[in-house]
């Protein structure tokens, strides 16, 4: 249940982003969610997109760096407290959040949040293990 995330390395000056953003959308991919951290020097663009290996394919022919990561999917309630019973869950199990970041598709219902975890395969059996959906790939993309 994991779900594959593209990270883009981009030099921190004007219209890096607009070049990635224009690169996909004329390749016809599909951004679904995406995080950017930045330094003075230089960004970490992550995306979840609906064709992850096209990505990497057209960013790489256009000179970007691309580098793949593995992330964890899943529904947390659109609610006051919603994410803090993710987030007491994982800490009661002794699980670390390397990073997150969440988009919601309608308010009022489930938000999905990306998590990337120290130890991914152990934190996909914990939330399942007490109830949390957590959302495939294929899924993920076609949203």
């Amino acid at each position: 249940m994991k779900v594959e995330q593209i990270s883009i390395f981009l030099e921190n000056k004007a219209g890096r982003l607009a070049e990635v953003t224009g690169t996909l959308g004329k390749a016809g991919i599909n951004i679904r969610a995406l995080a950017l951290a930045d330094t003075s020097d230089f960004g970490i663009l992550r995306l979840i997109v609906n064709d992850h290996e096209k990505a990497k394919q057209v960013l790489k022919e256009h000179g970007f760096t691309v580098g793949r990561t593995e992330v964890v999917a899943v529904e947390v309630e659109d609610r006051p407290g919603g994410l803090n019973n993710i987030l007491q869950i994982l800490f009661e199990n002794g699980i670390n959040v390397e990073y997150m970041y969440a988009f919601v598709q309608q308010s009022g219902q489930n938000a999905i949040i990306i998590f990337r975890f120290d130890d991914i395969d152990n934190a996909v059996d914990v939330l399942m293990q007490n109830g949390v959906t957590v959302i495939g790939g294929e899924k993920l993309y076609a949203m």
